[in-house]
């Protein structure tokens, strides 16, 4: 009975697969020396927000790139370590992080980064949860920077998200306002490069931030992240080669750090339920099957819905085509017989070709501008990075796609498809 937790047969108090599994969460932040190829981009970010622990105001910062490139990791990492520099100078500093995907009103941001100061410092009034507007928060905060701190350091995880930019201006301006003495650094993240672009020119202007781009990790330095990750496991569970396989994957696909620890993860939730002792590569390759859905679910989970119809054209061209590779065009023939088919209306086939760039740069296509002879002139040419049955998973995953035709579908329908952009309302 002692080998049971709580003394409780239904639970095992031994974990045979995971040792420390908080080391494969997304959220976590690991130990320095766990931080695997990113110390230039240590140095560009603490550059801008390093004047805070000598007293002096920081820089506002944008940080870009595709997920799973650091991004968070080191923003987190370096606030913190500013933060401690900072009260070791007897500066009072905090640190705030908000995720904009839940937090993705300006009103919610607001009142996760009061309550967040209140439950910091002890802040005594009361802060609702609900029933107020937007400025009665900023006005907590103010009240609570005043009280409590000489500089804080707040992080906006995908930025991008939020309804509207407007709590940039109020955080940036605050001081310029007289609302608080306190230094406001801003970390800004976001995997959409054309962020700024949407910015209002007042808020853009007022923000004033430097730019940062985070590049993918290459197949050696994801196989320094997974090794640094081992000890997430029992000794001697990870069969060997499973390692180097999740990093050659995850290398292969998108470079991204954060899927490749989802992978082992997964494994080791598929060893566990299947009792195996080992995690195996058949585990890592089914693991990576689920992952790349995931992936792809949640990097089009912010997109419009013409974007999601753009990603389902092109795939169901590749499933029921002849190339991997097709034009602008020839995506855009079919993306309009699919909003047909889901009752949307399109948009134009420059408007499409913009969402195609933008599901390049976040690693889902790949885009590439080739000559076409005298007579076609230069044109592009998009393919997927992933496997098309993923994106059709993906996409239909979206409630108001779940009636476009299913991978198998399209795959059965391929032959009558293949010389032509058949009509696709003859699915059922």
């Amino acid at each position: 009975m002692s080998e049971q937790a709580g003394g409780d047969p239904l639970f095992q108090s031994h974990d045979p697969i995971f040792n420390r599994k908080e080391l494969l969460h997304v959220g976590h932040v690991p130990e320095e020396d766990r931080i695997v190829g990113r110390d230039d981009e240590i140095q560009s970010v603490a550059a801008e927000v390093g004047a805070i622990t000598r007293g002096d105001p920081p820089n506002n910062v944008m940080i870009y790139g595709k997920t799973g490139t650091g991004k968070s990791l080191i923003s987190r990492h370096v606030a913190t370590r500013a933060q401690d520099a900072a009260r070791s100078n007897d500066i009072d500093c905090g640190v705030l992080y908000v995720d904009c995907s839940e937090a993705n009103t300006e009103t919610r941001a607001t009142r996760q980064l009061a309550l967040s100061l209140k439950e910091e410092t002890g802040y005594e009034e009361h802060i609702p949860l609900r029933g107020v507007g937007t400025m009665e928060y900023y006005q907590h905060i103010w009240g609570i920077l005043q009280q409590c701190f000489d500089a804080i350091v707040v992080i906006l995880d995908e930025i991008d998200k939020l309804d509207n930019s407007n709590i940039l201006m109020q955080l940036s301006r605050a001081r310029e306002a007289q609302k608080t003495d306190a230094y406001i650094g801003v970390i800004g993240i976001s995997n959409k490069i054309q962020y700024r672009e949407t910015l209002d020119e007042r808020i853009d202007s007022s923000f004033g931030h430097r730019e940062l781009f985070f590049h993918p990790y290459d197949a050696s330095q994801l196989r320094e992240i997974m090794r640094n990750r081992e000890d997430a496991f029992q000794p001697s569970v990870l069969e060997d080669g499973t390692i180097e396989l999740c990093a050659a994957l995850a290398a292969k696909k998108h470079g991204d750090a954060r899927k490749a620890i989802e992978i082992l993860k997964e494994a080791g939730e598929l060893a566990r339920r299947t009792d195996s002792k080992l995690v195996a590569e058949d585990h890592i390759q089914q693991a990576q099957e689920v992952a790349e859905i995931n992936r792809i679910e949640e990097l089009t989970s912010g997109a419009t819905v013409h974007a999601k119809l753009a990603l389902y054209a092109l795939a169901s061209r590749i499933i029921t085509g002849d190339r991997e590779t097709y034009k602008t065009r020839e995506i855009f023939e079919r993306y309009v017989s699919i909003c047909e088919l889901v009752a949307n209306d399109p948009i134009t086939e420059n408007g499409l070709y913009r969402q195609l760039k933008e599901q390049a740069f976040l690693g889902v296509i790949e885009s590439e501008k080739t000559g076409g002879g005298r007579s076609q002139g230069s044109y592009l040419l998009h393919r997927l990075v992933t496997d098309p049955k993923h994106i059709v998973k993906a996409v239909r995953r979206d409630s108001s796609l779940e009636d476009l035709p299913t991978y198998d579908h399209l795959v059965e329908r391929s032959n009558e498809l293949q010389n032509r952009d058949a009509d696709l309302s003859t699915f059922s």
